[in-house]
């Protein structure tokens, strides 16, 4: 098991080496953000999938990752059902491509694997094919990776892996509370100094309310765990979020113009103007991811 534990780690740094060379799109590499939360109901999903849609507007080639094993549901919020998920490649029934799903929005998305507890549990060989399959998403700008909701080992697992890992929080003491936990968390069992950590407010009232949470946020972070935190923008409470809920419609889509549309562009303008730390993209998604 060790030399096959050996030789899965030396085929990882060929791949990774080789990767880290690859220029995307533009010579650019592949971005890789994963989008989380301490708690769950905080829009952490309806975040992935408008910052994915804002993305392509801008021109970039975007995938969005379901890494929700327990509870996919990016398919629901744009109200698809696809045939197969993330459940497929792991136990290699399926190829990542054949899972991959272009929408009429100008995105693909790679489903969740619902049921299925734990990417660590892998096998070796199973571990090798899905980081071969990882592989062939690297022709996409911008890789865009919804995880589940709390600590687990599946979310840290992702946000390792990650250039930005972007922490969703709302107004609401315990999401705040739990947004501080994660961060903790990432910093003290994640090599979170090779991230960029931002930190984005939802369901804001005004502009002084989310820049109240974010300074204490990142003042706390800064004081207690020496870990520089990014605010990156907020979202207003908007009606035209739970409209477009409801209607499995992004309100990128669905009303382009409401205030919450208008914040997220905003998100992702910024996002895009600040650069990777280290060499990013895959190669340092696959050190981090299968360490």
């Amino acid at each position: 098991m060790e030399d096959q534990a050996e030789k899965l780690r030396e085929m990882m740094r060929r791949k990774s080496g080789s990767l880290e060379k690859m220029p995307g799109k533009d010579g650019k590499k592949t971005r890789i953000i994963t989008v989380t939360s301490g708690k769950g109901g905080v829009g952490k999903t309806n975040v992935s999938v408008n910052m994915a849609l804002a993305y392509a507007r801008m021109g970039k080639k975007v995938v969005v990752m379901d890494a929700d094993l327990g509870l996919a549901n990016v398919n629901v919020m744009l109200n698809m059902i696809p045939k197969f998920n993330l459940y497929h490649v792991i136990r290699k029934q399926k190829t990542m491509q054949e899972i991959m799903i272009d929408t009429e929005y100008g995105i693909s998305i790679v489903a969740g694997a619902s049921g299925f507890s734990k990417i660590a549990n892998l096998n070796d060989g199973e571990r090798q094919y899905f980081i071969e399959e990882l592989e062939t998403l690297s022709a996409a700008d911008i890789i865009i990776i919804d995880t589940s909701a709390g600590v687990s080992s599946n979310v840290l697992d992702f946000v390792a892996a990650a250039d930005d890992a972007v922490i969703i929080t709302t107004p609401e003491p315990t999401a705040i509370t739990d947004a501080y936990g994660i961060i903790k968390i990432i910093a003290t069992e994640t090599n979170s100094l090779n991230m960029g950590l931002k930190l984005v407010v939802n369901r804001v009232k005004n502009v002084t309310e989310a820049k109240k949470i974010a300074d204490k946020m990142i003042n706390i972070t800064g004081q207690f765990l020496n870990l520089k935190v990014e605010y990156l923008g907020f979202i207003y409470d908007d009606d035209a979020v739970s409209k477009s809920v409801l209607r499995q419609r992004p309100f990128m889509v669905a009303d382009p113009k409401c205030r919450a549309s208008v914040c997220v562009q905003h998100i992702v303008g910024r996002m895009d103007k600040t650069e990777l730390k280290g060499n990013g993209g895959f190669g340092k998604m696959f050190k981090n991811f299968f360490k």
